[in-house]
C-alpha cells in the first residue's frame, strides 16, 4: 500500500493525489492525537482555522467540473476550487446539490476528489492580501440520512423507515443495527459524518417538523434509542452522530426553516422531557450536538435563538450537562436564526455563543470575512478559534479520518444495499409495524383475490400495489392526496368489486378522513394505514388500522406481510394518539398482535 509523510501529500497534486486514492491516507502524524493537534495548530492561518468552522453544500455531480450555482455563491465554480479557497473543514451532500445523481459509485468519486482538493491547499487571497499554508486536513463530508421520511442517499442503499418506527419496535438492538448499517454504508462512499440521531422528544402532535424523525413522545425510550443509535454510528461504523436538535424541537407548532419557533417548558420542564435524549447522547460519547434555531426563554429571555445563545450553549450544553464534543449550528440558511441580524453577524455571534461549527451560511464569504474581522478587533480571541478548531480536529482524528479519508471504489459494491443488508432491514421494518385496531378481520389471504390500493402518496401507492402484487393479489390503484367528492364516489364503487381495500394517509386531511370513513361505510373489509404520523388513526375509525411511521420503499412489503398474517405485528406506539374530541383516541404502548 502506498504511503505519504505529510510534506509529500501536500506537496501532489490533485490529480495525483486523486489517482493514489487507494493509500487514502495522511502521515503516521495521527497517531498521537495531542502532537497532531498541537503542530497542525501551529501551522495553520487564521482564514485556514476560520474555514475548518465551516461547513457547506458545494454543487454539481463531479466536483471538477465548472457549476454556476458555485460560481454565484462563492465566486469560483469547481466544487474543489470551493473547498481549497475557504480551506473548508467540511462539505454537505444533498439531491438538490446532485450529490446523488451518479449513484454510489459518483459519490464516492466526488468525495475522494473533494478529500484530494482538502489536501491541496493553495495560497489564497483574504481581502487583497496572500494567505494559506496548505495544511492538509481531511474534509467532513456530511449529510442527513435519519432514514425514513429524510433520506438522502436512496437506493441502492440499504433503507429504513426512520425514528419513530424504531421507537415503536421498543429494541436498541435494532436501532444500533439499522445505524450501524446506515453509517457503513454512509462511509463505503466517503460520507463520514450524519447529522442524525434526532433527540427531540415529539410530545406536540401538530409539530410541523419533527414528527416521526423523534423516536418517541416517551423521554425514557427517546434517550435509550438516542444511545443506541450513537452507538452503531459511531462505534460499530467510525461515523461522526450529531444529536439534534439542542436543547430540543419537540414542542414546537412553528418549522424553524420558516419561522422562529418559541418553546415556553419551565427548567424543570426541559430537565423531564428535553433533556434526557441529549444526557443519554453525551454518555454516549456524541461527536457533535446540533443547534436548534428556537427560542427557550427558561434559559435565555433575550429572544435569541438558541443557535446564538451563550446561556443555552455554553452555559447549559457546556457548563451543566459537561458536554466537551463539537457543537454545530443547524443550517445558517433557514429563517429561525435570520431574523435578527445578517448572515454575517449571524456567524460571529453563534461562534461567540459557543458554536464550533456554522453549517451553510447562505453568505460563506461575509461570513468568513466577518470572523476574520471579529478576530482582528478583539471581538473573537485566536485563543476562542484554537479552541473550536481543536474540538474539530480531535472529532476528525477520534473517527480515523486522518488515516483514512479516501474511498476505495472496489469495495462498494460488497457494502452498499447488500442482500444481508436488505435482509436485515426488513426484518427490524416486520418488528416497527403497529396494528392499533382489528375487528377481526386481519389477517387476510390476498393470493388470488382482487386488492383495492388508494389514497396518498403516487409513489407509495405504487410499492404497495407492487407488494400485493408479489403477494399474488389481482390489484387495482387509486392514487389521492386531496381526494374531491368524485374521487371517493370513484373509490367507493371501484371497492365494491374487490375482496380488500388497503387506504393509504398522510398528514391527514378532512378528504382523506372522508375518504376512509366512505370505504368504512360500504360494510367491505377495508384497511387504514398511516404512512407518516400515527396521529391520523385517531382521526378516523376504520375496521383495521395499521401505522408504519414512513413511506420508506421497505414499509410496503412488511405492511402486505403483517396484513396476510406471515408476520404477527409486534410495534407499540411509542406516542399517545389523540382524538379529535380532546381525549386519547390510542394510548402510549398500544398495540395488538394476532
Amino acid at each position: 500500500m502506498l504511503t505519504f509523510n505529510r510534506r509529500q501529500i501536500i506537496g501532489l497534486g490533485v490529480g495525483a493525489l486523486a489517482a493514489s486514492a487507494v493509500a487514502g491516507r495522511l502521515p503516521a502524524a495521527a497517531n498521537n492525537i495531542n502532537g497532531y493537534v498541537r503542530s497542525t495548530l501551529a501551522r495553520m492561518t487564521l482564514p485556514e482555522k476560520v474555514g475548518q468552522l465551516m461547513v457547506q453544500e458545494v454543487y454539481g455531480v463531479d466536483p471538477t467540473v465548472d457549476d454556476a450555482r458555485n460560481l454565484g455563491k462563492y465566486g469560483t465554480a469547481k466544487a474543489v476550487d470551493v473547498v481549497r479557497d475557504l480551506h473548508l473543514g467540511g462539505v454537505i451532500y444533498f439531491a438538490w446539490t446532485d450529490s446523488y445523481l451518479n449513484g454510489p459509485d459518483g459519490v464516492a468519486k466526488a468525495s475522494n476528489a473533494l478529500q484530494a482538493a482538502s489536501a491541496e491547499r493553495r495560497v489564497t487571497n483574504v481581502k487583497g492580501k496572500p494567505q494559506g499554508t496548505k495544511v492538509a486536513v481531511p474534509l467532513l463530508v456530511a449529510t442527513d440520512q435519519e432514514q425514513g421520511i429524510v433520506t438522502r442517499f436512496g437506493a441502492p442503499a440499504t433503507q429504513f423507515s426512520g425514528a419513530m418506527a424504531l421507537g415503536a419496535g421498543r429494541s436498541e438492538s435494532d436501532a444500533r443495527t439499522a445505524a450501524a448499517i446506515t453509517g457503513k454504508e454512509l462511509r463505503a462512499v466517503g460520507i463520514n459524518t450524519n447529522f442524525a440521531p434526532v433527540a427531540d422528544v415529539n410530545v406536540n402532535p401538530a409539530n410541523p417538523v419533527i414528527g416521526v424523525r423523534s423516536f418517541s413522545s416517551d423521554p425514557a425510550l427517546a434517550a435509550q434509542m438516542v444511545a443506541a443509535q450513537v452507538r452503531g454510528y459511531q462505534g460499530d461504523a467510525r461515523v461522526s452522530a450529531s444529536a439534534k436538535h439542542f436543547p430540543g424541537h419537540g414542542d414546537t407548532a412553528v418549522d424553524s426553516h420558516y419561522g422562529l419557533p418559541l418553546i415556553t417548558h419551565s427548567r424543570e420542564e426541559w430537565e423531564r422531557l428535553d433533556a434526557p435524549p441529549f444526557r443519554a447522547a453525551i454518555d454516549a460519547g456524541i461527536d457533535m450536538i446540533m443547534t436548534a434555531h428556537l427560542v427557550m426563554p427558561a434559559f435565555d429571555d433575550s429572544g435569541h435563538p438558541a443557535t446564538l445563545s451563550k446561556p443555552i450553549l455554553t452555559d447549559l450544553l457546556r457548563g451543566e450537562l459537561g458536554y466537551e464534543g463539537v457543537v454545530i449550528t443547524d443550517a445558517l440558511d433557514m429563517a429561525g436564526v435570520r431574523e435578527m441580524y445578517s448572515d454575517a453577524e449571524v456567524a460571529v455571534r453563534a461562534l461567540e455563543a459557543g458554536v464550533d461549527i456554522l453549517l451553510m451560511s447562505p453568505a460563506p464569504l461575509a461570513a468568513r470575512d466577518a470572523v476574520l474581522e471579529a478576530v482582528r478587533t478583539g471581538r473573537l480571541s485566536e485563543a476562542e478559534i484554537d479552541a473550536k478548531v481543536e474540538r474539530v480536529l480531535r472529532m476528525k482524528h477520534r473517527r480515523g479520518l486522518l488515516n483514512d479519508y479516501l474511498v476505495d471504489t472496489a469495495r462498494i459494491n460488497s457494502i452498499v444495499g447488500t442482500p444481508e443488508h436488505l435482509s436485515i432491514a426488513d426484518a427490524i421494518t416486520d418488528r416497527t409495524m403497529t396494528l392499533v385496531r382489528n375487528d377481526g378481520m386481519l389477517p387476510v389471504q390476498v393470493s388470488g383475490r382482487r386488492v383495492l390500493v388508494a389514497g396518498w402518496g403516487v409513489g407509495t401507492t405504487q410499492l404497495v400495489q407492487a407488494a400485493f402484487n408479489e403477494a399474488g393479489a389481482t390489484t387495482t390503484r387509486l392514487n389521492y392526496t386531496s381526494p374531491t367528492a368524485a374521487n371517493i364516489a370513484q373509490a367507493v364503487a371501484a371497492s365494491q368489486t374487490h375482496d380488500l381495500t388497503v387506504v393509504l394517509t398522510h398528514n391527514v386531511n378532512q378528504a382523506q378522513i372522508n375518504l376512509v370513513n366512505a370505504l368504512t361505510a360500504t360494510g367491505k373489509p377495508v384497511v387504514a394505514v398511516a404512512v407518516r404520523n400515527p396521529y391520523d388513526v385517531g382521526r378516523y375509525e376504520a375496521p383495521a388500522e395499521i401505522c408504519t411511521y414512513s413511506y420508506s420503499p421497505v414499509i410496503a412489503p412488511s405492511l402486505v406481510r403483517v396484513i396476510t398474517g406471515e408476520v404477527n405485528p409486534t410495534g407499540k406506539l411509542p406516542v399517545d394518539v389523540p382524538s379529535p374530541s380532546g381525549g386519547l383516541a390510542y394510548p402510549f404502548g398500544h398495540g395488538l398482535s394476532y
